[in-house]
């Protein structure tokens, strides 16, 4: 490991750090270190890709820092907030007004139409949406002749899009994506990575993208590749080609 790879102090421009992050796992026999005193930043408005073979902690590491499960050891910090010791609320109250979340499976309320789904977070939180922003969202991701549509009306690209702008629309300090593309053909998966890169290049959005694809992944700024828990390397400006050398090398 290189010292690129250590960068305390928390750099200044990140959206999200973690010092030392541990997670275990089981007990005594059946212990597994899905993460092992992990250090690293999420830049501000960069777009990067956590890949690793199965088993790695790419998971584990994405929701660790977006609060959805706890660190044993060490801070995963977004903003002000460290997830490690923030209360259940606190925790509740940072997905809410400051996370997006994208998953493999759309998450799609099926009685609201495109429309609804993509202010259904904000709905629920009281908050107003600002309307000039959410119409350039759905007018970037291109469903503005959807947004009366049921999800069931819609293809699996479009209901994609529609879980995108949803995550978009309350412009979160940063979002995290899960194998985004993963019930996606390759058409429709590449679609969605060229919006999502778009959303951080010209929306200013910060993106952090857990994927197994090395296709997925090229559509990255950086892409931190971790192994048996701890992050061993990282790559800038990928290629498919260069992320596909560089995950052989971790398997090999």
């Amino acid at each position: 490991m290189t010292d690129l790879l250590v960068p305390p102090p928390i750099q200044a421009s990140a959206a999200a750090s973690a010092r030392g992050a541990t997670k275990i796992y089981g007990q005594g026999d059946t212990e597994v270190v899905a993460l092992d005193n992990v250090d690293v930043d999420f830049i501000a408005g960069h777009f990067t890709a956590i890949m690793g073979p199965s088993g790695s902690g790419k998971s584990t590491l994405m929701h660790c820092m977006a609060g959805l499960d706890r660190l044993d050891a060490g801070s995963a910090v977004i903003g002000e907030t460290d997830i490690a010791t923030a209360s259940e609320r606190e925790l509740t109250t940072l997905r809410r007004d400051r996370l997006g979340f994208i998953f493999q499976s759309f998450n799609l309320v099926p009685t609201l139409t495109a429309a609804e789904n993509i202010t259904l977070p904000m709905d629920l939180a009281g908050a107003k949406p600002d309307r000039e922003w959410v119409d350039r969202v759905v007018d970037t991701v291109g469903l503005s002749d959807r947004l009366g549509h049921r999800p069931n009306e819609l293809s699996g690209g479009q209901q994609q899009r529609v879980a995108v702008a949803r995550a978009l629309a309350s412009r979160p300090a940063i979002i995290f994506a899960d194998e985004p593309t993963g019930n996606l053909d390759s058409t429709t998966g590449a679609e969605i990575l060229a919006f999502m890169r778009h959303a951080v290049r010209e929306l200013g959005q910060t993106i952090v993208m857990v994927t197994h694809d090395p296709v997925a992944a090229s559509y990255a700024d950086r892409v931190v590749f971790l192994a048996d828990g701890q992050i061993t390397d990282q790559l800038f400006d990928p290629t498919p080609d260069s992320v596909l050398d560089h995950m052989r090398r971790l398997s090999s």
